[in-house]
């Protein structure tokens, strides 16, 4: 088998996995508003669980390294906040995602998983935008919602950056993403066509 037709194949395995989570989330975001309805959960006393399995989901996503599992624990956090306060929602989620991350910076810090980066056609742009940009350059790749940030996690580790000053942006940028998604993503499924047991 060329090696054209090896990376067709692996390019067509990512999208079907991505769309596998996209389609998790969105059966996630349809499922939980039915079950409370179902069952009559009284939602008033489960807050702190919710903030736990926000928590939870959030540390575990982003802690996989370069492997894309962001779509999920999206979908939990904009479910979550349509019936929880939707800042501490985020601020949860971006404290555990900020956390999660430090799987990332260790493997960079020991020198694992660069390799795999350097196959990656703008990985010497990136090197020279983190080293230029710094801390900004990791609120930067926090904040967007397209390239990992684990990018930023392997490349502060590789360069010996404080953790703290890593984890500083990350966390920034992610409560800046995690907001965006809780107050947006409520905002979008208002306008969609209502389901009968939406709050």
């Amino acid at each position: 088998m060329t090696m054209e037709k090896l990376k067709q194949k692996r390019w067509v395995r990512i999208a079907l996995y991505v769309i596998g989570l996209i389609g998790i989330g969105v059966g996630f975001l349809i499922l939980f508003p039915y079950l409370i309805s179902r069952f009559n959960i009284p939602i008033e006393g489960l807050a702190s669980t919710a903030y736990l399995v926000v928590f939870g989901i959030t540390l575990l996503s982003n802690a996989a390294v370069l492997i894309p599992v962001t779509y999920p624990h999206l979908t939990i956090m904009i479910a979550a906040a349509q019936y929880w306060d939707p800042f501490m929602i985020a601020l949860v989620a971006s404290v555990a995602g900020a956390l999660g991350e430090i799987t990332a910076y260790y493997a960079g810090r020991l020198g694992k998983r660069i390799a795999l980066l350097e196959n990656v056609p703008v990985y010497d742009k990136l090197v020279g935008w983190m080293g230029k940009y710094g801390l900004w350059g990791i609120f930067v790749m926090s904040v967007q919602p397209i390239l990992p940030v684990d990018i930023a996690g392997l490349l502060a580790g590789a360069s010996k950056m404080p953790l703290w000053k890593f984890l500083l942006p990350c966390w920034a940028g992610k409560l800046g993403k995690y907001l965006v998604a809780c107050y947006l993503g409520g905002a979008i499924l208002r306008l969609l066509p209502p389901l009968p047991f939406w709050p």
